[in-house]
């Protein structure tokens, strides 16, 4: 390996490592603006100029390879000087827009004048004017302020798979664009405004709300849908005003999905703030002892067996948890967190997860998908996929709907009788069989699941040093449920159960847990009580309200679908009498005469981990046990089909949200919106 002396210390590298990134080996920090880890190398902007002994010029050290016995100086004068004069030419037609710029503050432009700037600039003549573009709803463009360094170009192309954006002219003419004037149409879009180091791409929905320096930072997890995406809550007295991704290179990366980083403008709206009762047939605001009274007297005398209890897709571990505990002391095992019916067995933890890991794809050399679209369920595992595929040697096979997952694909079929005898490609050693609710949220679900688990076995799949076989889920809440066990007991009723008996009149109260993607037309005459953060369906066929708190205003423990527990942490306190989930079922258990054996969190959460020591290891991974799971039979020709219609609006949150109705208008229906309006914002 080549070694080179940068500032006086010696260094050892890889062979075809470049200058740059040898130097941040040495602990020297160099300037850029174009460069970036996750990008191809591009050398636009200049700012990374070295100084090389024996070179008759400035070196780019982000494009120059290192070679045996060079020797660089970072911090020279004559360094220090090519910058300057970089700077300057960026700053000619860069507009000094500074106290308006949404960037202000957190701009990597204004970070490097301040060291490499003159304190006036020898440049007379006029300023070029560049008009700005429509990009759609999420992304505001600047485009005067743009300094040509195509992040967002190499990102839309390489890691979104969205060839959208380009640049058109050359030299002072130059414009980076939309391919004819189109909105960037990708579920990643957002993240070219975190990578944009001017501001000529900020967050449309943020704009002109808050500076940098005026928010609390929260780290914090994702669960709008069951990547774990970690990021960063960023709020302002009690409203959050913006949400961030953060590094971790086991999940995400550095990246976050639409959804996730622009949906939280629906935490402001149509939220449960009060308890109520419903008298008359009408829902009236209630105190919370009339609250816990209506159930009390609701629930006395009624045996456990007609109680039933279904929670939902971004429900806290800690919440089932409690939930579980009184239900198990009203005598009901009538309880389930599958509320779409997935045919999950949660006694085989390798049934149920993500075994090959996210990381883990980088490693698989070909995948077969099985009723699911990583694109619109799990975004971020998609680009994980497609930066597989762009190393080669990765072939991609799907059974079910085929969408453009941006990345090349060959459909096999459209129905799961197909998985029975399927090969993987000649030469495939790690294979992946991701399997998605599309295939399981049918009444054939365990049938499909026993078919994939018998594919995954002939082809080798499964051995001590890889398992390659996956369950895609859409729900944030679905994994941690089925490691604290908020199935049905041996002989007690699922979801479809539950429903259908609620329709009979053989279930007579329905404890729905932020359950809003059920049916509640079944729910017949049942007494509902809702618990939860808005008003969504749940809420309007309750009984009983209680309000909950949302994921950004609770200390709450989440498992993402390859089975890493994960916490998220408060930002803000809920509105109004929202409480924490797991407060409101304690203090109901006290009032129903069942009172819970904890009265703080950490008695709570000590409690669970004894009872389910999964819960003991914190964001790192836990291999599961390879078990026999699923039920042969009969599997119906009926075609597979992604479970998510609007990757915009799949949870009451995003609902609420007037950023993804935008999003929805636009991308889903077709009907853009004018530049005029969309820069109203979202927050009027």
């Amino acid at each position: 390996m080549p070694k080179l002396t940068i500032d006086g210390v010696q260094v050892e590298v890889a062979p075809n490592t470049t200058i740059l990134q040898a130097a941040e080996v040495a602990g020297s920090e160099i300037p850029r603006f174009c460069y970036h880890d996750r990008l191809s190398i591009a050398g636009n902007c200049r700012m990374c100029l070295v100084e090389v002994e024996k070179s008759p010029k400035p070196v780019a050290s982000c494009a120059m390879p290192v070679a045996e016995g060079m020797v660089v100086h970072t911090k020279s004068p004559r360094a220090n000087k090519a910058r300057a004069g970089v700077m300057e030419f960026l700053l000619i037609n860069h507009p000094l827009d500074c106290p308006i710029c949404d960037q202000g503050g957190e701009c990597d432009l204004q970070d490097q004048a301040m060291a490499y700037g003159f304190d006036r600039g020898r440049f007379d003549e006029n300023k070029r004017s560049v008009p700005d573009k429509n990009m759609g709803p999420l992304i505001e463009t600047s485009m005067n302020r743009c300094i040509h360094c195509t992040r967002c170009v190499r990102f839309a192309t390489e890691i979104a798979g969205v060839p959208e954006l380009g640049a058109t002219g050359r030299g002072e003419d130059m414009e980076i664009t939309t391919y004819l004037e189109k909105s960037v149409a990708s579920e990643l879009s957002g993240n070219v405004v975190d990578l944009c180091p001017v501001g000529a791409l900020t967050s449309k929905p943020y704009a002109f709300n808050a500076r940098p320096w005026e928010l609390r930072k929260t780290e914090s997890i994702d669960v709008l849908d069951a990547v774990g995406t970690n990021v960063r809550v960023d709020s302002r007295g009690r409203e959050v005003m913006r949400v961030l991704p953060r590094i971790n290179e086991d999940i995400n990366e550095e990246w976050l999905a639409d959804k996730s980083r622009h949906a939280c403008d629906g935490l402001r709206y149509q939220r449960v703030d009060r308890p109520y009762v419903r008298i008359a047939g009408k829902l009236q605001p209630a105190t919370w002892q009339e609250a816990f009274d209506a159930i009390a007297g609701r629930i006395g005398g009624v045996s456990g067996d007609k109680i039933a209890a279904i929670a939902g897709d971004l429900v806290d571990v800690e919440a089932m948890y409690a939930l579980k505990g009184l239900m198990a002391s009203l005598g009901s095992r009538n309880i389930d967190c599958r509320q779409d019916g997935a045919a999950l067995d949660a006694s085989v933890r390798a049934s149920y997860i993500f075994n090959s890991t996210i990381a883990g794809i980088e490693q698989a050399d070909s995948l077969l998908i099985i009723g699911a679209n990583p694109r619109t369920e799990a975004p971020i595992l998609n680009a994980r996929i497609r930066k597989r595929f762009l190393k080669g040697g990765f072939k991609v096979g799907v059974i079910g709907e085929v969408g453009d997952l941006s990345y090349p694909t060959m459909q096999i079929g459209t129905t799961a009788d197909l998985i029975a005898g399927r090969k993987s490609p000649e030469g495939s050693k790690n294979g992946m069989i991701i399997v998605g609710m599309g295939a399981l949220a049918r009444p054939d679900g365990a049938a499909i699941l026993a078919a994939a688990r018998k594919t995954a076995e002939e082809n080798g799949l499964i051995r001590d040093d890889w398992n390659g076989f996956n369950v895609l889920h859409t729900a944030a809440g679905r994994v941690g449920g089925l490691d604290v066990g908020f199935v049905p007991g041996p002989g007690a009723r699922d979801v479809n159960a539950i429903l259908d008996s609620a329709t009979k009149g053989e279930i007579e109260v329905v404890y729905l847990l932020g359950a809003d993607e059920i049916d509640t037309a079944k729910l017949g005459k049942a007494f509902v009580i809702y618990q939860g953060h808005h008003g969504d369906r749940g809420a309007h066929r309750a009984d009983v309200i209680l309000p909950g708190a949302a994921y950004t205003e609770k200390d709450a423990t989440y498992v993402n679908t390859e089975g890493r527990v994960q916490r998220a942490n408060r930002a803000v306190f809920p509105p109004g009498e929202a409480r924490e989930d797991w407060t409101i079922i304690r203090a109901l258990s006290a009032v129903l005469g069942k009172t819970l054996p904890y009265d703080s969190l950490s008695q709570l959460r000590a409690a669970l981990m004894g009872e389910h020591p999964v819960f003991t290891t914190l964001d790192a991974i836990q291999k599961a046990e390879w078990k026999p799971f699923g039920k042969e039979g009969s599997i119906s020709a009926t075609p597979l089909k992604s479970p998510i219609a609007n990757y915009y609006m799949t949870d009451p949150i995003s609902r609420n949200s007037r950023t993804m109705a935008q999003c929805t208008e636009e991308f889903v229906h077709g009907r853009p919106s004018s530049p005029s309006v969309q820069k109203t914002g979202t927050h009027g």
